[in-house]
């Protein structure tokens, strides 16, 4: 169910040069934020679209991550387009497969497959203020002028390595999670994986019983609260067939589920405690021996870094095969970790399930705008955009999941969804005033970044006792998280105030 990688567009199809392309918007990144962005594209007319692609398949963070046990945290009936709802999950939690072939029944459903550019790796914009145009290169050598550039590159593709003394003399494989190595044979070898993250409580389930031994480095325990994960039958199935009312209620239902726990990240410590209280007996009840339990046990504010759900996680670290190790890595030698205590462990495969660069957006490409600014420049101290969306000097760029948009309670399927609403709104604007260039004021995006940072400093993100991903590595400020509700955020973004940006011919 592959897609070509070669020339799709209708100007190479018309015989047109193959290394140049001109279209109104170019899409980069074809996740759930670029294909999204390009089926409401179409169903607003505008069909001079291209969404150019890294990988040799769509479903950008689902297609990347293909590690053993791979799944969303957020049920699938909310973690999916409210303009394309599912009746056939065949979980509440469905893996990584499933939810490509979601996206891949989506492009087919809106007729994206000839919109799409595979094994093209965006890696130039500089912005043409002459022609009011985007001038774009790609890896391979295309060309590509448009006047709408959309970000679609979200920020989990771009695995985080730790620094660790000595790995290089490492003898054996070494892979990242999200770069899964499946030639490497994991049966009766002697097994180190660095982290407990989101990713690492999935694939460490699924590997212990294959490995000989299974050492799990953990730096700082994870609040982890039950998944409740189950199979639909097919009789359920055939309901929400039936009665799709049914079926939006379900989705309903999940969707006030998790907006309600954003109160426990915004400040109210009732809700906190309580939700800590559901994790702390999830804890006790499904791990027994003490000293386990108690290098489990966080300790800070729930919702400080993010909340993992798993039922299978907890029991294998009693397996007698998985040892869980709380002392730091001193070195890695040729066959073996050093840990600060002086312990050496002989090992066969290094896995890091150590996360993403979150707070480092656009990593790997250059975006020119206005005078020749380069975005991370601009960025060098601040990463942020007006409604996470735009950034003043840089017209015609939109982001989507840009700068204080993701989310910590919900599916952020919702929020690509109102950032998409609103570019859409935004080249009707343009088309309504009869002009092709806008760019934010400035002293708006200034005015909205300093009301996030003021109202995130009352959250658990930043008072919470502990420092996550969700911080800026080097200044320790949030970038990456909405400090309030996806009702909040939709309210935000349902209208836009033409007197927020510049408009030109």
């Amino acid at each position: 169910m592959s897609m070509s990688s070669t020339s799709i567009v209708a100007e190479d199809s018309a015989g047109l040069n193959p290394h140049s392309v001109s279209v109104d918007v170019l899409i980069v990144g074809a996740g759930f934020s670029g294909l999204g962005m390009g089926i409401q594209l179409r169903k607003a007319g505008n069909d001079s679209f291209l969404i150019i692609e890294k990988g040799s398949d769509i479903g950008g963070t689902w297609w990347d991550n293909r590690y053993p046990g791979c799944a969303c945290d957020i049920p699938s009936h909310l973690y999916s387009f409210s303009f394309e709802p599912s009746s056939d999950w065949t979980r509440m939690y469905s893996g990584q497969k499933e939810i490509q072939d979601y996206l891949k029944r989506c492009v087919d459903h809106h007729n994206l497959r000839g919109n799409i550019r595979l094994n093209t790796r965006f890696e130039e914009a500089r912005w043409d203020e002459s022609a009011g145009l985007w001038r774009i290169r790609t890896a391979d050598g295309l060309e590509i002028d448009a006047r709408i550039l959309v970000s679609g590159m979200g920020a989990l593709h771009v695995p985080r390595f730790p620094t660790l003394k000595g790995v290089e003399r490492f003898a054996g494989p070494v892979f990242h999670s999200a770069q899964w190595d499946d030639s490497v044979a994991l049966e009766g070898k002697r097994v180190a994986v660095v982290g407990t993250g989101a990713s690492a409580i999935q694939f460490v389930p699924q590997i212990a019983p294959r490995v000989g031994k299974l050492h799990l480095f953990q730096r700082t325990p994870a609040w982890i609260v039950p998944r409740l994960d189950y199979a639909f039958t097919e009789e359920k199935k055939r309901r929400f067939r039936r009665i799709p009312l049914l079926r939006w209620l379900f989705r309903q239902y999940i969707f006030w589920r998790q907006e309600v726990r954003v109160l426990a990240f915004l400040g109210n410590a009732r809700f906190r405690s309580k939700m800590e209280g559901i994790a702390r007996h999830h804890l006790r009840r499904q791990v027994k021996d003490p000293a386990l339990r108690e290098a489990l046990t966080p300790h800070y504010a729930l919702g400080c870094k993010r909340v993992l759900v798993s039922d299978d996680f907890y029991p294998t670290l009693s397996r007698a095969n998985v040892e869980l190790v709380t002392s730091e890595i001193k070195e890695v030698r040729q066959h073996s970790i050093v840990t600060e205590d002086g312990t050496e462990r002989p090992i066969d495969v290094l896995i890091y399930g150590t996360g993403f660069r979150a707070t480092e957006a656009l990593i790997g490409c250059r975006i020119i705008g206005r005078g020749g600014q380069e975005i991370h420049d601009v960025w060098k101290t601040r990463m942020s955009a007006y409604l996470g969306i735009t950034v003043s000097g840089f017209p015609n760029l939109f982001i989507l999941l840009g700068p204080n948009t993701g989310l910590g309670h919900n599916s952020v399927v919702l929020m690509i969804e109102a950032q998409v609403r609103y570019v859409i709104r935004c080249l009707k604007l343009m088309k309504s005033r009869k002009q092709r260039v806008m760019e934010v004021r400035r002293e708006v995006q200034d005015s909205f970044v300093a009301e996030t940072h003021r109202r995130l400093q009352k959250t658990v993100w930043l008072s919470g006792g502990c420092h996550s991903w969700y911080q800026d590595q080097n200044t320790g400020e949030v970038t990456t998280i909405w400090p309030g509700s996806v009702i909040a955020y939709m309210r935000r973004t349902h209208g836009i105030t033409a007197s927020d940006y510049q408009l030109s011919s």
